[in-house]
């Protein structure tokens, strides 16, 4: 039982929330760009799905340098998405669906754009002067130090009006907020404020856990690396102080981006005698097919490895039981299609994208589902010109052509498989033009697939992976056992079977998938099981399991 045998006294940990990429999600005046008239016009689609939840991706005012994750005002819609009254009636649609709002909200940084940091260029002695980060070049003009920017390059841009050098985790024009100045944070609190007072209901935020500086700022062991950007010395103190200030006294959930967190330190963030955030999203087993220590980054790539998603993701479970919350996720924004990058989006399309989704849903925590991942959308295999993302094409500069690290080819093919705008193609409403996203010409090349993956044609199969997801969810919701049981991994080292159980009051439910293209002989005997959703029909506990076959079973 959770410590405070009170499972069900957050309406969040019951509930299945939906991730809305609101450039891509539907398009309603023909510019190509989704919009917030898009996003109420699918509410019926999204309740019929089962979710509780909407976690919409940045729709401020923004350059759009990030795709939105740089903001200039963070309490004005941009255009391109509609208007604040459209927002607040979004708000407004979505709660009488029965259905919440979390917006995100990017505490790290702001754009170069916004009025805080173009006053705080200008001095040295303004009122602005330190919302950012700033210091002096060294001696023969270079950067203060080695850090590294997520996006290739130095972390640190030289600035001719103040003569000095400002830092960016990010690109240059996403500079750093000094999290120092007690102004800087009331401000943030008090827009925090400004949307619950809107109706907003939570937050997903976006590496909070970076927000806090080393104020040595000491060289890390290689030039132009990130290991110096997570978990800062009063990273804690500032969360709890958010905490405080917002986040209990107006009642919001909150579900900040740790890259950096294991199972281990997890509860430092989301035990509740902590007071910090409800839930985090690791990063950890999203990197079960990246080249540990490689120079390259997240373009080294080795193939998948169960037995260490098994081992990370049971970690987690375990971990978090009695002592915080888990947030359940294999795709977001940042995240390729994982059908596509760990299993077969081909020939086994609809096995595969129903057996992750009953790993992920059976486990204890709140699922996230990332829109498209309901109909198994898949990856996208452009040229390099046809891909948007910044970070994409600032880790090809820095990779291929500077550092000639890693060779053309051996980069694309890992973008292949990896590359954030895999997630971000527009979704597949139906085989119409443009996918039924949009009437002019999408801002991302339409998946051209859609033909063949659409929402329309998915719901009209009998194979349909939609279909398949809204029993998963009611499955959850009227069984207390996913709430509450215990969980135990069975078979930690098979190679091909991720087997659990759940168990609560003597009752025990099997969540069984066989995440490869093999038969594989049932690990059980004869036992009595009472299937209660299984992605191929028709089943004994004990027959073969066939290529990314999935159940979960009552036993």
């Amino acid at each position: 039982m959770y410590k405070d045998d009170k499972l069900t006294d957050k309406w969040w940990k019951n509930a299945v929330i939906y991730q809305i990429y609101p450039k891509s999600f539907k398009d309603t005046n023909g510019d190509g760009i989704g919009d917030i008239p898009g996003i109420i016009e699918k509410i019926p689609y999204l309740k019929s799905l089962g979710v509780d939840g909407l976690w919409i991706s940045p729709l401020y005012l923004s350059p759009q340098v990030d795709n939105g994750y740089d903001i200039t005002d963070y309490r004005m819609i941009d255009p391109m998405f509609g208007t604040n009254e459209e927002m607040y009636a979004l708000i407004h649609e979505a709660h009488a669906a029965g259905i919440k709002i979390i917006m995100d909200f990017v505490a790290n940084h702001t754009s170069d754009q916004a009025l805080w940091f173009q006053e705080s260029r200008k001095s040295k002695t303004n009122f602005f002067s330190d919302f950012y980060i700033w210091k002096d070049p060294k001696p023969d003009g270079s950067e203060p130090n080695n850090w590294g920017s997520n996006f290739g390059g130095s972390a640190w841009t030289f600035d001719a009006g103040r003569q000095q050098y400002y830092l960016h985790y990010y690109a240059a024009e996403q500079p750093d907020l000094n999290w120092e100045n007690e102004t800087v944070r009331q401000y943030i609190y008090d827009m925090m404020r400004f949307w619950k007072s809107k109706g907003v209901d939570g937050w997903r935020m976006d590496v909070v856990t970076s927000i806090s500086k080393n104020l040595d700022f000491p060289d890390n062991d290689r030039d132009l690396v990130t290991s110096n950007q997570q978990n800062g010395p009063r990273m804690h103190e500032f969360i709890h102080e958010m905490n405080q200030e917002v986040l209990t006294p107006c009642d919001m959930m909150s579900v900040g981006e740790s890259p950096a967190a294991k199972a281990s330190d997890a509860h430092l963030l989301v035990s509740p005698e902590r007071e910090e955030l409800d839930m985090i999203f690791t990063f950890e087993h999203m990197h079960i097919d990246r080249k540990q220590g490689d120079i390259n980054g997240r373009w080294a790539l080795q193939n998948r490895d169960l037995v260490s998603l098994k081992r990370i993701l049971s970690d987690w479970q375990m971990a978090l039981r009695d002592n915080g919350w888990n947030a359940l996720y294999f795709e977001n924004h940042d995240r390729a299609r994982v059908i596509s990058r760990w299993g077969n989006d081909t020939t086994y399309r609809y096995e595969c994208a129903t057996a992750f989704a009953t790993v992920l849903h059976g486990l204890q925590g709140t699922p996230y589902i990332y829109q498209g991942e309901e109909i198994g959308m898949v990856n996208a295999d452009y040229d390099l010109s046809d891909y948007n993302d910044i970070e994409l094409h600032g880790n090809y500069d820095h990779y291929v052509r500077r550092k000639q690290s890693i060779s053309h080819d051996e980069f694309m093919r890992a973008a292949y498989k990896v590359s954030r705008d895999h997630a971000r193609t527009p979704m597949q409403w139906s085989n119409d033009k443009n996918a039924g996203f949009s009437d002019g010409k999408p801002w991302l090349k339409i998946n051209p697939r859609f033909s063949e993956i659409n929402a329309k044609a998915d719901m009209a199969s009998e194979r349909s992976i939609f279909k398949y997801y809204q029993t998963l969810i009611q499955l959850r919701k009227n069984n207390k056992i996913f709430l509450e049981g215990s969980y135990e991994l069975l078979f930690p080292d098979d190679e091909h079977l991720f087997i659990y159980k759940r168990t609560l009051h003597g009752e025990t439910w099997l969540i069984v998938a066989n995440l490869s293209e093999t038969m594989i002989d049932s690990p059980f005997e004869n036992e009595k099981a009472e299937m209660m959703i299984t992605n191929m029909g028709r089943r004994t506990l004990s027959e073969q399991l066939r290529p990314y076959e999935a159940f979960i079973a009552r036993v």
